[in-house]
């Protein structure tokens, strides 16, 4: 099972990553790195149509490819990651202590009934979460990363039932890391699935991201015929959790252990880039070494 996860790994970064060496990797400086970002103003058509950005002059949007390389190639967060891009402020550098952004995804597993709401134990999921998370950092060492522990929250869970909105925030702490990590989470309910706006920051940040947060919920919506109240109890499918699972990560759970491994790992923001030649330091080693592990585990997978 473990060659098995090292050759899915190895797979899904040689598609995303060009195979060169280190030392081979171009550089470029920070201000390079974000002239070659393309940023959106004003209003945005979510990929799919699922939604809509009506974008103040304060924020800007980025597509799903650069999406991910501000991720990876500038915040750390290992590639391949599939959103619908990102929000993020207009008036800071990204690549800065004070750079944040919200990274915009979509859960379509039907319609999430909020029944539950009121009766979540939150103290109670936190430590099951907690401890999920420690059977997740085995993976992450495995794949070469560092432990991620859940501090706590950083805002307890609340549920806006009137505008079907479920927001909370978590303290994370990356080993090795001096500064904790600040995931502002926001979910927001629609007919057929969960539009997922995940604020990443460092932890120094929260009383800004809180009210930042505010705004950005304020110019997101639905398009019409997805919004919560379109749901029709005929035709529709309805989901098989509710809010605590959002919470807990139940959306996650249901990708497998592959797929845990990456939507925990996607959720950190650390200025690695002096150099676009500096992921070269992680990035194109662990390629290097996973490729050797690669050929082995698909030799032992080869039919007799």
């Amino acid at each position: 099972m473990r060659r098995l996860i090292t050759a899915l790994l190895c797979l899904s970064l040689a598609a995303i990553l060009p195979a060169v060496a280190a030392d081979d990797a171009p550089k470029m400086s920070a201000q390079q790195f974000l002239s070659s970002l393309t940023f959106r103003e004003g209003k945005v058509q979510l990929p799919g149509d699922i939604a809509t950005l009506d974008l103040p002059p304060t924020f800007r949007y980025l597509d799903p490819a650069d999406a991910g390389k501000l991720l990876s190639e500038g915040w750390g967060n290992p590639p391949g990651a599939k959103t619908l891009g990102m929000i993020v402020p207009a008036d800071v550098n990204l690549l800065s202590a004070a750079g944040w952004g919200v990274v915009v995804t979509y859960d379509k597993d039907g319609h999430v009934k909020d029944d539950d709401a009121d009766t979540i134990n939150y103290a109670d999921l936190l430590k099951d979460i907690q401890e999920g998370m420690i059977e997740n950092n085995k993976a992450r060492k495995e794949q070469g990363y560092a432990p991620m522990t859940l501090v706590g929250w950083a805002e307890q869970p609340s549920y806006d039932k009137s505008q079907h909105k479920l927001y909370w925030a978590k303290e994370l702490h990356t080993e090795g890391d001096n500064e904790n990590g600040l995931n502002y989470n926001i979910r927001v309910l629609g007919r057929e699935g969960v539009l997922v706006l995940n604020a990443v920051s460092g932890m120094n940040q929260i009383a800004q991201v809180k009210t930042e947060m505010k705004k950005v919920t304020a110019f997101t919506d639905f398009t019409p015929g997805n919004r919560y109240s379109d749901f029709n109890a005929g035709t529709d499918k309805v989901a098989e959790y509710g809010i605590a699972a959002l919470v807990a990560g139940g959306v996650a759970a249901k990708l497998g252990f592959f797929g845990k491994i990456f939507a925990l790992l996607l959720a950190f923001k650390k200025i690695i880039l002096i150099g676009v030649a500096a992921i070269g330091s992680w990035v194109y080693k662990l390629l290097g070494r996973k490729r050797e592990e690669k050929a082995a585990a698909v030799d032992l997978s080869k039919p007799e």
